[in-house]
């Protein structure tokens, strides 16, 4: 009863019931396409930054400073900012190892340096990585040419976009094998690498500063870090037994070589012919802090918030925490979470602003219909019965209000994935998942839109449903 009686108020006063229903409309279209633009650019952005570098966990160094992968999220202090290693590798491996729900974990050495490859000279980021684990863990890394990097091989693996672009610079493409000469340092030290180019690949999706990556194996990333690796050395009975040497002696006769004359002495032939000898170093066993990183990919549908809040519980000890894929990522994926909260903030203000010209209108009407309610209550209507048609009323606009507003969001989303509007900026590219201008319907947002409309359609309803339960049958006798 209540229901057709409301449906019969909502048709009498068209005029104020068509003003409602479209401020709902229009702040629950707003609300449904920017969230559906900023939701589908979040999840481009995961999607790239998950299956191509970030993984869905990386545990780094705890520190006040938090950092992506190749520096600190804070620009002002970025330039200045050197990652630090990872304290009691062996121990925060083994917690890692012991987590339920972790398809795999890799290690990564991070860096900055300049590039001169085919005469052109470029910074790049580095990323040393362990090529046993790293290439199966990011299936967002497809090879083009080449191969990929072997353990324990030193050399260094490319984009395309960077090959490409070395193309157009030079006329040639990087052939295999072409060597990267990589400098890094400050004023006082430089430290210069070269490694063969064994590989070209591409990201199935690249963020904004992916393309720059030099992906390269941990050692060479280690010397231009001048991060010393702890590691058991077997040292040889010939270099301990200048342990024992004088200072001078070191510059006598027992420098000289078995086949010389200790009489003789020093002399340059002898330190030509001992600089000369080639020197072969045992392979060191790899068990310090040598990693700035370590990435986790998780089991399919295994929550990455309370896996990260139950193992920074494990790690504080340590001195080591564990961050989601946004914060690896730094401030591109950041960004993209601020935006989608600023516009929301603003949603929010024109919420309030139009629950408060809601509210008039509805207080405008009540004070209309005295003679109507006034006789109800004369009749014997309860202050229930007041409350819930009032109410009712409202609600059904909010309702009608809603379905129009997802549905126009949905049609106009439609139309514009029907222009096929192509987009040539590379950072947009990179947000948007592709060239091509296409935006997905996400169910769970519109339902959260339509209630949205419901909600601010009842807070708006609060105060002008009290007004309405105040009014005395004596005002309907006032009114004839």
């Amino acid at each position: 009863m209540v229901f057709f009686l409301a449906l019969r108020n909502i048709t009498r006063n068209k005029k104020n019931s068509a003003v409602i229903a479209l401020l709902i409309a229009v702040i629950t279209f707003l609300f449904f396409i920017g969230n559906s633009v900023t939701g589908m650019i979040n999840r481009s952005l995961r999607l790239a930054y998950i299956e191509s570098l970030t993984g869905d966990v990386v545990v780094s160094k705890a520190g006040d400073i938090t950092m992506n992968l190749f520096g600190a999220n804070t620009p002002i202090i970025d330039e200045f900012f050197t990652i630090p290693v990872l304290p009691a590798r062996d121990a925060v491996m083994e917690i890692l190892s012991a987590q339920a729900g972790v398809a795999g974990i890799t290690g990564q050495v991070s860096g900055r340096a300049v590039l001169d490859m085919m005469g052109i000279r470029d910074r790049v980021l580095l990323s040393g990585v362990d090529a046993a684990t790293y290439f199966s863990l990011f299936p967002g890394i497809v090879l083009e040419e080449g191969r990929y990097l072997l353990p324990g091989e030193a050399g260094a693996m490319i984009t395309l976009d960077r090959a490409q672009r070395l193309q157009s610079r030079t006329g040639e493409f990087p052939a295999l094998g072409t060597p990267l000469l990589l400098t890094s340092g400050s004023d006082t030290v430089v430290r210069i690498r070269e490694v063969p180019l064994v590989g070209i690949f591409r990201y199935q999706n690249p963020g904004r500063f992916m393309n720059e990556i030099v992906i390269l194996d941990p050692q060479t990333v280690r010397a231009l870090n001048a991060i010393q690796v702890a590691g058991h050395v077997e040292v040889g009975e010939d270099a301990t037994q200048l342990l024992g040497l004088d200072f001078d002696d070191i510059f006598g006769g027992a420098f000289a070589s078995g086949d010389g004359d200790a009489e003789e002495g020093f002399s340059a032939d002898i330190l030509r012919d001992f600089l000369s000898e080639p020197v072969v170093q045992a392979p060191v066993e790899e068990t310090g802090g040598d990693w700035n990183f370590f990435i986790m990919r998780l089991e399919r549908g295994r929550s990455a918030p309370a896996f990260i809040a139950s193992l920074n519980r494990a790690l504080t000890p340590y001195g080591v925490m564990a961050v989601n894929w946004r914060i690896a990522a730094g401030m591109s994926a950041i960004m993209m979470l601020l935006v989608q909260a600023l516009y929301n903030a603003g949603i929010f203000l024109v919420s309030i602003a139009g629950v408060i010209t809601v509210i008039n209108i509805l207080l405008i009407a009540v004070f209309r219909r005295t003679k109507e309610i006034g006789t109800l209550r004369a009749i014997g209507a309860s202050d229930r019965y007041i409350r819930s048609l009032i109410l009712s009323e409202n609600l059904l606009i909010a309702v009608f209000a809603g379905i129009g507003g997802v549905g126009g969001g949905f049609l106009f989303l439609r139309w514009v994935n029907s222009l096929d509007f192509r987009v040539y900026n590379e950072l947009i590219v990179s947000m948007l998942g592709g060239p091509v201008l296409q935006f997905d319907f996400f169910p769970p947002l519109a339902l959260l839109s339509f209630f949205i409309a419901v909600l601010l359609a009842f807070v708006a309803s609060l105060y002008p449903v009290q007004a309405a339960v105040r009014i005395e049958p004596m005002a309907a006798v006032r009114r004839g």
